[in-house]
């Protein structure tokens, strides 16, 4: 075979047919030790994924992404937009961690830990085998017409993966608005909430066409995770790959051969029964080396080592291992690139929790009303603000009130003095502050107000007072 046309797999995904066409994907159902493994991680994660938004710690939700409010929950801690310097840090701390991984262990996180994955290989794919059959038997249903027989079995299972992209789009919405929301529109009804309930339907939508259609497009095509692999990968990145130099050796694959001795023919181990190419849900031959579309599923991995057992020889012809470790026979090694990317992530992490223990419960800002000079109250002169308080906790602060504590002087809120502030909430409007003009320090004088829940001191907050010029 030429370079050329060893080549020729570049020129196109295999979700691609010659003709620019969809090339559609029919995986054989895996079966193996990786995948009974990816099986229970998978179990794991779904259950993760569809009880994180209804648990709760100290009253928050354990994760939630509410753009349109600007309020994010990571693990029980609330961020709020006046923390938005937090959220970024962690999601740089993401991003680093995912790099770090991906420069040691390849596209790992793609097949075992990604949702899409998880959804696509562990529910929808699962629940297409129960229904249609295993591979040879969907492309004979897909090629048969459309008699009772495929209507039926196409029939249900659109509409099971319909109930599930519904269920998929409530646990989203959870994570966006909240769980409270959202069991508070189950409560009443999707009558009085008819725009949530369109949001609703779009994001089934979405999902519907992802899972019944578009697949592992997703994967290959929008996914950029796939395009930065090819940056981080080196030859010390430990991937699902392909032992070339066992599985060719001089004289390249090919099928077994009645009492053939592959160690005089030169032919390699490789018995070229492409089922590693008919169990990847990418539709990709491995045997090709590392290919962006490879998400290291491991489904090649348990196929070719059920093939190897039974026609007796040894195992691991894939694997997980680094081109070294295939061409040179290096074993894995820390490199000075992973050093780096690890001393990076422990410096963030360092710094994202000494901020974090360090954020106030309670935010309140103090500011003069802009365009505002001082006025003249007998012997004071009083100047006017406005205020915010952001209550960042899940108790309620029913009587808030505030103290000037340097200069002296005296507060005066318009409307009631003492104030609520609900959990997770906030308080808005404007005070006067005056203050004696023996005691101010010239046009420009700092002060520091005290925030108050009953007898207890919740903030402080300082700010300028402007007074009289004067002239020595």
């Amino acid at each position: 075979m030429s370079n050329i046309q060893e080549e020729e797999f570049r020129d196109r995904i295999a979700t691609i047919n010659e003709e620019g066409k969809r090339s559609w994907i029919y995986p054989k159902k895996p079966s193996g030790k990786l995948y009974r493994y990816r099986k229970l991680v998978s179990y794991f994660l779904l259950l993760f994924l569809f009880s994180a938004p209804f648990v709760k710690i100290n009253g928050n939700q354990f994760l939630m992404f509410n753009v349109l409010e600007r309020r994010f929950n990571i693990f029980g801690f609330p961020f709020w937009p006046q923390d938005f310097h937090l959220f970024v840090i962690s999601m740089i701390i993401g991003v680093i961690f995912v790099a770090l991984f991906t420069v040691a262990f390849g596209r790992l996180f793609c097949g075992w830990v990604c949702p899409q994955t998880i959804f696509m290989e562990m529910v929808f794919r699962r629940i297409e085998y129960w229904i249609e059959g295993d591979r040879n038997a969907q492309i004979k249903l897909d090629k048969q017409k459309w008699d009772t027989e495929k209507i039926r079995k196409k029939a249900l299972k659109w509409f099971i993966f319909f109930i599930i992209s519904f269920l998929i789009a409530n646990v989203f919405l959870a994570y966006l608005s909240g769980s409270d929301k959202l069991i508070q529109m189950v409560t009443d009804g999707p009558g009085q909430h008819v725009s949530t309930l369109i949001a609703l339907l779009i994001f089934t939508a979405v999902f519907y066409f992802i899972y019944i259609w578009f697949r592992e497009q997703v994967c290959i095509i929008a996914c950029p995770y796939g395009r930065l692999q090819g940056v981080l990968l080196d030859n010390k990145s430990i991937i699902v790959a392909y032992d070339h130099k066992r599985g060719e050796r001089e004289n390249g694959r090919g099928k077994i051969v009645k009492n053939e001795d592959r160690a005089i023919s030169g032919k390699g181990d490789c018995i070229d029964c492409k089922l590693c190419v008919h169990v990847c849900p990418t539709g990709i031959d491995i045997r090709n080396g590392t290919q962006l579309e490879c998400i290291n599923c491991t489904a090649c991995i348990d196929e070719c080592n059920t093939v190897m057992e039974r026609v007796g020889f040894p195992k691991d012809l894939i694997r997980y291992a680094s081109e070294d470790e295939i061409t040179k026979k290096e074993k894995f090694v820390f490199t000075a690139r992973m050093k780096g990317y690890t001393a990076v992530l422990l410096i963030l992490i360092g710094i994202f929790t000494g901020m974090l223990f360090l954020r106030n419960d309670v935010e309140a800002t103090v500011l003069r009303l802009p365009g505002q000079l001082y006025e003249h109250k007998g012997e004071n002169i009083s100047n006017v603000y406005t205020y915010k308080i952001v209550n960042k906790t899940t108790k309620d602060f029913n009587d808030v009130y505030f103290k000037l504590k340097t200069p002296k002087g005296e507060v005066k809120v318009v409307g009631k003095p003492h104030f609520k502030v609900p959990k997770a909430g906030i308080a808005q409007g404007t005070l006067f502050v005056e203050i004696n003009e023996a005691l101010l320090k010239g046009d420009k004088t700092k002060i520091l107000l005290e925030v108050y829940d009953g007898d207890r001191l919740i903030e402080t907050e300082s700010s300028n007072f402007l007074g009289p010029r004067t002239f020595n």
